[in-house]
């Protein structure tokens, strides 16, 4: 349910900053969102066409770019891919882990006419 504040926030953000522009239609929003945020992209999708009936992003189209979960092992520095339920370091077995991706969730670019 915490899609429908994210997706409130980004929506309201598109609008601004198509206003600034002084846009007659947003033709695409670019989002950015971590495998570790919990948010679910069908979920801001199915928000994002509620939200943006009647407005000049009724039509937009929803791109999202998902970034992978990865860590720095702090023990040997090897940078890997983080599985869901591993948090040991493939190389050295280290539990002292640093998070290096996949908790981004920003607004990356719009598009507008």
């Amino acid at each position: 349910m915490h899609e429908l504040s994210i997706t409130q926030s980004m929506f309201d953000l598109v609008l601004e900053q198509a206003k600034q522009a002084s846009a007659q239609k947003v033709v695409s929003i670019n989002l950015v969102i971590g495998e570790m945020t919990g948010v679910v992209g069908d979920s801001v999708q199915f928000y994002l066409e509620l939200l943006s009936k009647g407005t000049i992003a009724e039509e937009a189209k929803l791109n999202i770019k998902s970034v992978p979960a990865k860590a720095k092992c702090q023990r040997c520095s090897k940078e890997f891919d983080l599985p869901e339920y591993e948090w040991t370091c493939p190389e050295c077995k280290g539990d002292g882990l640093e998070i290096t991706g996949g908790t981004e969730l920003f607004l990356e670019s719009i598009e507008v006419e």
